[in-house]
């Protein structure tokens, strides 16, 4: 379950990284919202993650799969 948390918490991170370059600055209220939701969505899910993961692995994942996103 831990893994899927992880996937989960990676997919989140981009959607927020995308958002958060559609909230113009966090002057356009939905994207800002969005970003602010998921955000928190993303890191929640992480910090389930770890309970079961390593640090080093979950966070490595974790922004790889941001990084990954959010260039594509």
């Amino acid at each position: 379950m831990a893994w899927i948390y992880l996937l989960l918490a990676g997919l989140l991170e981009v959607v927020w990284a995308y958002s958060m370059k559609l909230s113009d600055g966090f002057s356009k209220p939905l994207p800002a919202v969005v970003t602010i939701v998921t955000m928190i969505g993303s890191f929640a899910l992480l910090a389930m993650a770890m309970r079961s993961l390593p640090l080093g692995t979950a966070y490595t994942i974790w922004t790889g799969i941001g990084a990954v996103g959010a260039f594509v």
